[in-house]
C-alpha cells in the first residue's frame, strides 16, 4: 500500500486508486470497496487536516482484511500531524 498525503486547511479527506495490473473491473473494484472499509475503520488513525490518496497495489489482493487494517493503521499513523 501507498499513501500520498499533503497537510490542507481542510478537514481530512481520502481518495482510492487500485493499480490496472489487478485484471478484471470486478477485482479492482472489489480491492477500491476493501480498500474503502478499511479507511472507514483506521479513519482516526490519519491527521485531521490532510488530504490523501490510498493507492493499493496488485501483491496485496489476497491479503486478509485484519492485516489490511494493521498495515493501513501503521501508514496512516506514521503520517505527522494531530488526530482526532
Amino acid at each position: 500500500m501507498v499513501v500520498l498525503w499533503r497537510v490542507t486547511a481542510e478537514p481530512r479527506r481520502a481518495g482510492f486508486a487500485v493499480s490496472r495490473q489487478i485484471r478484471g473491473a470486478v477485482q479492482r473494484n472489489r480491492a477500491r470497496r476493501r480498500l474503502r472499509e478499511a479507511y472507514r475503520a483506521m479513519r482516526n488513525a490519519a491527521p485531521t487536516n490532510a488530504s490523501l490518496v490510498l493507492i493499493r497495489r496488485p501483491a496485496a489482493r489476497r491479503q486478509p482484511f485484519g492485516a489490511l487494517t494493521g498495515e493501513m493503521h501503521e501508514a496512516l499513523a506514521a503520517i505527522p500531524g494531530p488526530r482526532s
